[in-house]
């Protein structure tokens, strides 16, 4: 792991980088990673309890490393950063996997493709205008809601949370009934950190605590899944629980613990990203009444909105890569078999690729963005996403004359996945 003469990140910004609470206090963390872009973008980061990884900062190199997915690999370790002692126990738990949950996010080639494939097209443009329709019309409950609340509302909670849940449980085939639950369980999952969304809802002491937690949920998720499944194999629906459930490769049924894993990312990550980029927009339209009228006067807009959005928000916030081989990297040697640390949320707010990337601007072009990953492991959601915030502000800024923040908003506490927990809000009806 790296010669001694091999850049370091300075050990203040290398604890900031591993502590799930710098990330709920974004302007300093965006600070720190404009600093390690400027001085040290490709850098060892040493934090003890910590296995050393390599912070990758910029833009062009987390790029260049996403889309080379024969020479850094998803599989080896945890896309998730942790400590050690996290890895300890989740090795105990699923008897020598490093991976807590198995999912597309965690294969490589050949299987991460022959997975992908089982649901790829129900995520694709021609099954989800077969499901406009729907998706418009709990877009416009959501904004229902909104306005009967009288004109206040927490953005984050009452809108943004339950919306894209509505959409995801749909096409998952979840009843209606039990999306709370998805609910719940996702924050506590993602948000294990954080004494807000997390099981507990106190402050966590350990990094063993908050992997025993997360080993809680995941084992709750589970037990969901494996009745759901069951109900599809024996009547199946049209629904993609119903495809995972009845899956094959190769000519054989899903593993279990792979079925499970499947469920759990389309369950939890289908709604929860899309949510914190849903809140981001509307958190970056409520600071800024010109940039709300501009695209209320103009909806072309609304495409380089989203986009924004999703660049602004950077709701999954990394992902760990393993190198198979030695490899260079902005002029750094990376050795197999070390970690690197793709920093998205540096990655998205690079100067070189975007002008002033602290401003929210709609008619952002280009906007190349990483926030959906590249190469093989792209994002599955990404057109699910950009469809159901398209649908939902065509909705929601036509029936909205002014916005304005009624409080101070708040992103979550989790180095992984995040976005605003908290998004008070004053409006008027149009």
């Amino acid at each position: 792991m790296a010669s001694p003469s091999a850049p370091r990140v300075p050990a203040d910004m290398a604890k900031q980088i591993v502590n799930p609470f710098a990330y709920g206090e974004w302007k300093d963390l965006q600070r720190t990673f404009a600093t390690l872009r400027r001085d040290n973008p490709v850098a060892l980061v040493e934090v003890e309890g910590y296995r050393p990884f390599w912070a990758i900062t910029r833009h062009a190199d987390i790029l260049k490393i996403s889309k080379d997915n024969a020479r850094f690999l998803n599989a080896p370790r945890s896309v998730v950063l942790g400590p050690l002692a996290n890895s300890s126990l989740v090795q105990q738990v699923t008897g020598g996997s490093p991976h807590l949950v198995r999912s597309l996010v965690t294969l490589d080639a050949p299987e991460h493709m022959a997975y992908r494939k089982l649901t790829q097209s129900w995520f694709m443009p021609p099954n989800l205008k077969r499901i406009e329709d729907d998706i418009r019309l709990l877009a416009k409950a959501a904004v229902d809601r909104m306005l009967a609340s009288g004109g206040r509302c927490d953005f984050a909670r009452d809108v943004a949370a339950e919306y894209p849940l509505h959409v995801i449980m749909k096409i998952l085939g979840v009843p209606a009934q039990d999306e709370p639950l998805m609910l719940a369980l996702t924050q506590q999952m993602f948000g294990s950190e954080d004494p807000d969304l997390n099981r507990s809802r106190m402050v966590v002491k350990s990094a063993e605590e908050i992997t025993a937690t997360v080993i809680k949920v995941v084992g709750d998720f589970e037990h969901y899944f494996e009745a759901l499944a069951a109900q599809r194999r024996a009547e199946p629906r049209d629904d993609v629980a119903s495809v995972i459930a009845n899956g094959t490769i190769d000519g054989k049924p899903i593993d279990p613990r792979m079925a499970a894993g499947y469920y759990i990312i389309v369950a939890a990550a289908g709604h929860d990203t899309t949510s914190a980029s849903t809140s981001g927009a509307m958190w970056a339209l409520a600071e800024d009444p010109s940039e709300f009228a501009r695209v209320k006067a103009n909806p072309d807009l609304l495409p380089g909105l989203i986009e924004e959005a999703i660049r602004w928000t950077t709701p999954v916030q990394h992902f760990m890569r393993t190198a198979g081989e030695d490899v260079e990297i902005g002029g750094q040697v990376i050795e197999k078999d070390d970690s690197l640390m793709l920093c998205y949320v540096s990655g998205n707010y690079d100067e070189t690729v975007f002008e002033e990337p602290n401003r929210f601007r709609s008619d952002r072009e280009p906007n190349r963005h990483v926030a959906f990953g590249s190469g093989a492991h792209m994002c599955l959601g990404l057109h699910m996403a950009r469809l159901e915030m398209r649908i939902l502000f065509e909705e929601l800024l036509k029936r909205i004359a002014h916005v304005e923040l009624a409080g101070e908003p708040k992103r979550s506490n989790s180095t992984f996945v995040s976005g605003p927990k908290t998004l008070p809000l004053r409006f008027v009806a149009a």
